[in-house]
């Protein structure tokens, strides 16, 4: 037994899918089903998604690849008190 499905999509949307889909040979139903069914066989979604992270953020993560990598010489601590005593040492210069 087949279901039906419906979704709301802004006309421009579906005209460019429609036509994206028409030039692979397939109609946009056959397209949603053939995501569907990779859907299940991913077990979630069949392509990665990501949010973009602020510029803050992915400076410090480039930051750790460079450290990583041995682009960056990072110091060292014995401790975890040797840390923090340095960093409040810092605070207090502030």
């Amino acid at each position: 037994m087949t279901k039906v499905l419906q979704v709301r999509l802004d006309s421009e949307t579906k005209a460019a899918a429609d036509r994206l889909y028409a030039d692979l040979g397939l109609d946009t139903s056959t397209a949603v089903r053939m995501f569907l069914q990779a859907s299940l066989q991913a077990n979630g979604l069949p392509f990665a998604v990501k949010r973009a992270f602020n510029p803050e953020t992915e400076a410090a993560l480039q930051e750790a690849r460079d450290i990583a990598a041995g682009k960056i010489k990072a110091k060292g601590y014995k401790s975890v008190e040797e840390m923090f005593a340095e960093l409040d040492a810092e605070i207090v210069k502030e």
